[in-house]
């Protein structure tokens, strides 16, 4: 080894080339390797010679059809044989020096062995400060592991210490049995002593963390296993103290009151067997054993769930429509098929007839908005049948082991919702509500909607396996009922196991009546008052309805009379306080009884439109009337919302310029679309409608629908914009007291459209007398509450000219417009 720090150029010879299988050298090293054919005769020309050799590695999976080249590694070592002989194993082998590290060049021809050209690449460093820290934390990284190794000899660590060439310290580890084979080769091909010694540093680093690690595993698994070993030894002896005192029959009474359960249970046998089962497994487990409580509770379970137990009552039709008037007004197409439905249940449960699953009863899914009395009417259908009634919230749930439960091998499982709710209800029969089915959510965990396929389905839900309790469960007394906001979202699956009956909302008249009957009274009663102190007059109703309230139940409708209630409730609170402090305090007592006695001869508080004002403050929200309509290019169209139906004006204006369509007011696709088929009809029909052929080449039409900050979108806007660009470019105004619904075709036909029901209950509301609809809708009227459709004329029409004639009104000057009468068009 060289300390000098100029680089000298190595003198370009050959040597026989030794291939190692597997195995490495280092300089500064002496070891014994085995010889094969292949190597043999380089060895014994070597012998010959100078008696070294080029060592190198064979490269792991060459082909050794390859060229040498390509199936060795080409750094490797120039070794002295020191000896040739037997080795203990019985072959032949060689004992080699390392030398130093050599970089192959090209092959020697003309010999029977592989002799190779070389370069040496010897150790070049300076003992600079730097070098010397580093190897002091190398040897104190090594020390480090040899400290931790069991049967490390103090004489190997001191010789690891004695090392002070930098290349020797490197080298001599490279034989430590926790490198790799890539990482001595790695070793190998480092030149560089500093980058050397860099990475033999961060190697025994590592090599102690992970030692570290596995000493501290160790420890605390031996910890463990003394703590787990004290406690048997203690509690056996707890036990036997307890025998002397007779105090051991408590686990005993414990188990005892565990078989009874279950022999009460009425298991079928099929979960009796498994019953048996475990109770013969828990008897042989110690009590202080995790697994003794798993077993445990799973027969807790098992005696707990209600197999066979019925609790409903035989159905009364005539019981069962006083419970649903008594609850709900309104609803009579829903109540009818209820009724319907509870109707065929009885009949059948009378006839006895329980065979044939196919036909069995549907399930029932209620679909509406919000507040509209989803849950509420399973509710009254349980309390029709006395049964009891389990709402499951299934909004969010994403993981299929909440529904179908957790398999036993995990701590902590459980059996899924299902059971669970069957065993709160204890009966095997309730009346289970999966509201807001159409929220279900699905990921990595399971698909929550297709457990329920199986729970929904009348051939298959009689055999219902949780995977906690792993045992079949008859689900098909079970009434299962379902609500959901918006159906599209229910998976198609699930769709077809369900019957839907739609709620789509109240009129005005009916949340009148509901609040009446129902809203007021509860909230009364919630706010702390009497019947006698607070009477909400019709007008104030309709005006929380009408400027406080925008929905189709009446759920915010309740919240608001609870909101004007707790201001009635502070009104005579305060008053009381005030007649208190006036008294003196002797005649408190008295003052008070007075005060009970005449309180109901006080006049209550009438809450009307102006006490509702001054107590929920500005209204928020405008519902759209009639405007009366004074230039052409404007028609009142209707739209369908989440809460309701609703009217809203279409504005349609040319102007002079190129042809060209703008259209506005945040309007969908579907509706530009929409728009578009609406110009190319009127143009087409320019001629029937007395409009200049040229007027659309020479004007630019604009198109726009106000409250452009809401989203709008949907086809049923067609001939109401139709409408509006063929009066704009006749000049003929829109009759004001006429709103339109359906979509356009570009033959002129009028397609139907849905929200029927919906958007003639805005129209009413906002004033409207005639509403245009599309004939194939006119089935859909039946769904109208009988007031609403003899207020309305209706006028169903198949192609757009019937909706122009109707619309348009002849043809009128300005003046003649405003010499109308203003309460022609007042609400």
């Amino acid at each position: 080894m060289s300390e000098s720090s100029e680089h000298q150029t190595p003198e370009i010879q050959s040597l026989p080339l030794v291939i190692l299988d597997g195995a490495i050298i280092f300089p500064y090293t002496v070891v014994s390797v085995s010889l094969n054919d292949n190597n043999q005769a380089a060895v014994e020309a070597a012998m010959k010679q100078d008696r070294r050799v080029l060592l190198v590695a064979r490269r792991p999976n060459a082909d050794e059809q390859a060229p040498l080249h390509d199936q060795v590694f080409m750094i490797g070592v120039i070794a002295r044989i020191e000896e040739i002989g037997m080795l203990p194993s019985g072959n032949r082998g060689v004992v080699l020096r390392g030398v130093v590290r050599a970089i192959l060049g090209e092959e020697v021809p003309g010999e029977t062995f592989a002799r190779f050209s070389y370069s040496e690449t010897p150790d070049q460093f300076e003992r600079t400060a730097e070098l010397e820290q580093l190897m002091i934390e190398v040897h104190a990284a090594i020390d480090a592991v040899l400290e931790h190794r069991p049967g490390i000899t103090q004489e190997i660590r001191n010789f690891v210490r004695s090392i002070d060439d930098p290349g020797h310290l490197a080298d001599n580890t490279g034989y430590s049995p926790d490198y790799t084979f890539e990482e001595r080769q790695d070793l190998i091909e480092t030149i560089d002593i500093v980058e050397r010694l860099q990475k033999v540093g961060d190697f025994y680093r590592k090599q102690f963390a992970v030692l570290e690690v596995q000493s501290r595993i160790r420890q605390e698994v031996q910890e463990s296993a003394a703590k787990q070993q004290r406690e048997f030894y203690l509690r056996q002896q707890m036990r036997a103290i307890q025998k002397e005192l007779g105090e051991d029959d408590a686990e005993t009474a414990e188990l005892d009151d565990l078989i009874q359960k279950l022999d009460e249970a009425q298991l079928p046998e099929v979960a009796r067997k498994e019953a048996d089962r475990e109770l013969s497994r828990l008897r042989r487990i110690n009590s202080s054993s995790p697994e003794y409580q798993m077993v445990r509770t799973y027969l807790e379970w098992l005696a707990e769930v209600p197999w066979g137990k019925y609790t409903g009552q035989p159905i009364d039709i005539a019981f069962a429509h006083q419970v649903l008037d008594e609850d709900h007004h309104g609803l009579a197409k829903i109540k009818e098929r209820l009724l319907e439905y509870l109707a065929v249940k009885q009949r059948r449960a009378s006839l006895g007839d329980d065979s044939g699953r196919a036909a069995r009863e549907p399930i029932l899914a209620f679909v509406g908005p919000p507040g509209v009395g989803k849950t509420s009417l399973g509710q009254s259908i349980a309390r029709a049948l006395g049964r009891s009634f389990v709402r499951m919230s299934l909004g969010g749930v994403r993981d299929e082991a909440e529904l179908r439960g957790f398999r036993r091998t995990y701590i902590g499982s459980q059996p899924g919702r299902i059971i669970q709710e069957l065993r709160r209800a204890g009966a095997a029969d309730p009346v289970i509500l999966l509201d807001e089915i159409d929220k279900l959510g699905n990921d990595y965990r399971g698909d929550p909607a297709a457990a329920l396929l199986e729970v929904l389905d009348p051939e298959q839900n009689n055999t219902f396996t949780d995977h906690y309790l792993n045992l079949p469960f008859d689900l098909s007394k079970v009434l299962f009922i379902a609500t959901a906001n918006n159906w599209d979202t229910v998976p198609p699956a699930l769709r077809d196991r369900m019957e839907v009956l739609e709620l789509s909302g109240y009129i005005e008249d009916e949340k009148v009546t509901i609040a009446q009957s129902h809203l007021i009274p509860r909230q009364i009663k919630a706010n702390g008052l009497r019947p006698a102190e607070a009477v909400i007059d019709e007008t104030a109703l309709r005006t929380l309805i009408g400027d406080y309230t925008r929905e189709a139940g009446v759920r915010n409708l309740e919240r608001q009379i609870g909101a004007v209630l707790r201001k009635v409730t502070r009104q005579l609170a305060e008053g009381e306080t005030t007649a208190a402090e006036q008294s003196s305090d002797a005649e408190c007592a008295e003052i008070s009884v007075i005060a009970d006695n005449a309180q109901s001869a006080n006049p209550p508080i009438t809450v009307d439109s102006a006490f509702v004002r001054e107590a929920l403050g500005r209204p928020r929200f405008y519902n759209e009337a009639r405007e009366r309509i004074d230039q052409p290019g404007i028609a009142t169209g209707l739209v369908w919302t989440p809460v309701g139906g609703d009217i809203i004006l279409v504005e349609a204006t040319a102007v002079d310029g190129p042809k060209e369509l703008k259209i506005t007011g945040q309007l969908g696709e579907v509706m530009r679309e929409s728009a578009e088929a609406a110009l190319t009809y009127v143009r087409s029909r320019a001629e029937e409608l007395g409009i200049d052929p040229r007027f659309f080449e020479t004007h630019a039409v604009h198109i726009h629908v106000p409250a452009g900050a809401v989203p709008k979108d949907g086809p049923s806007a067609g001939i109401t914009m139709a409408t509006a660009l063929a009066s704009a470019a006749t000049g003929r105004l829109v009759r004001d007291d006429v709103a339109m619904t359906g979509e356009i075709s570009l033959r002129g036909r009028v397609l139907p459209i849905g929200g029927i029901k919906e958007k003639a209950l805005g129209a009413h509301r906002a004033g409207i007398q005639t509403i245009i609809l599309p004939r194939r809708n006119e089935a859909d009227l039946d769904d109208l509450p009988r007031e609403v459709f003899q207020e309305l004329t209706f006028v169903p029409v198949d192609t757009l000219d019937q909706v122009l004639a109707t619309a348009l009104q002849p043809q009128a000057t300005l003046g003649d417009v405003m010499r109308q009468p203003v309460s022609e068009f007042a609400q």
